[in-house]
């Protein structure tokens, strides 16, 4: 990949974040909320694989992301019940930690992995 594109894909998903965390500290926490789980980033991560791969690969990315948003949505489950007992850094250690054992249990029930 060229540098220009690198650099392109990394402005657009940090403006992405940048905008969800100005609009969290802002505006309103739920709405934050509502943007760090909006399509937004995966919309462009398959707008950038289409650019530069086939409709295929771009399905798989699909189908891979289908797939593990029940891992994801278990990290967040955990992150929220773990922010109620720990500290932010404590909790996304534990949370990452859920992730990555629900993330290989499905992708060995799916057969991804």
């Amino acid at each position: 990949m060229e540098l220009l594109y690198i650099l392109l894909i990394f402005l657009a998903g940090g403006t992405m974040v940048a905008g969800t965390s100005y609009i969290a500290d802002l505006i309103d926490p739920k709405y934050g909320g509502i943007l760090a789980v909006a399509p937004l980033i995966t919309t462009l991560a398959f707008l950038f694989t289409s650019m530069h791969s086939t409709a295929e690969r771009t399905r798989d990315l699909v189908l891979g992301s289908i797939v593990f948003l029940i891992p994801t949505a278990i990290f967040l489950v955990s992150l929220y019940l773990l922010l109620g007992r720990y500290g932010v850094a404590a909790s996304i250690i534990g949370s990452y930690g859920v992730w990555i054992v629900s993330a290989v249990i499905v992708a060995r029930l799916t057969g991804l992995l």
